[in-house]
């Protein structure tokens, strides 16, 4: 198999790892996450910068501001993977479920169409699952597996540009998917007029839109989490909670 996969690095080997789903559609099932390294995307407050953050980029983060923060070398924070090798590490795991996050991983189309087509050879009851910002539409070789999409529109907080963050014709066919749903990253209440204007104009129905509150520590949260919680039952949404930050706090491989 030529195809190649780029992935985000933990330690000395990939971003592969095992734990229970945190956020979205199927927060709490054990799952195995594959972690693909670059993003068309730079969102201000991304949590995964190190995907694509790299030096000599000039993107702003808002970690710009601690001490000592600083751009990430590609080498160190970047491998490659066969097919073979990525479904070997995956293999390891007693586990079935399959989520592709990144980054963004259908930047990484073809090989993960290649990687889900081993799998299955593998085992027939691998199920698969993309974590997608919703601005690239997934292929028909990828749709065949049926996977599930968690598919995150940015919201002007991002503080990237309308004409970036949003595809209206993908989003319309994620829309008309019956296995994606929407998850919005919110900060503030004046996120929720955003969210109402953009579910409508792309005709979302309300019970396949979740709302998660942002942040990267339990305090954040749990500042969050009351009046978010209120804003879906007010407007029919569901909420997600962030279980991997609230339990292990701001931390990788969990």
């Amino acid at each position: 198999m030529a195809e190649q996969l780029v992935l985000a690095k933990l330690g000395a080997g990939p971003e592969i790892f095992y734990s229970i789903q945190g956020e979205g559609q199927t927060a709490g099932y054990p799952s195995v996450f594959l972690r693909t390294s670059g993003c068309n995307l730079q969102c201000y407050w991304c949590d995964t910068d190190y995907t694509w953050n790299f030096e000599g980029t000039p993107y702003v983060h808002q970690n710009d501001q601690l001490p000592g923060y600083q751009k990430f070398s590609r080498a160190a924070h970047q491998c490659r993977l066969s097919i073979d090798q990525a479904a070997g590490e995956i293999g390891r795991y007693p586990c079935l479920n399959i989520i592709f996050t990144g980054g963004e991983p259908l930047l990484q189309g073809t090989a993960l169409a290649a990687l889900m087509r081993h799998l299955r050879e593998l085992n027939s009851n691998y199920r698969f699952e993309f974590e997608t910002n919703g601005t690239r539409k997934p292929s028909p070789e990828i749709e065949a597996f049926e996977p599930r999409y968690n598919v995150s529109p940015k919201l002007s907080n991002s503080r990237l540009a309308a004409d970036q963050r949003l595809d209206e014709e993908v989003l319309r066919f994620f829309a008309q998917c019956p296995r994606a749903t929407f998850k919005f990253v919110c900060q503030t209440e004046a996120d929720i007029h955003e969210v109402r204007q953009l579910v409508d104009q792309i005709g979302i129905p309300a019970e396949r839109v979740i709302l998660m509150p942002e942040g990267t520590s339990p305090e954040q949260l749990a500042e969050r989490r009351s009046w978010l919680i209120g804003k879906c039952l007010e407007f029919g949404y569901r909420f997600s909670d962030r279980i991997h930050v609230a339990v292990w706090g701001h931390r990788r491989g969990v």
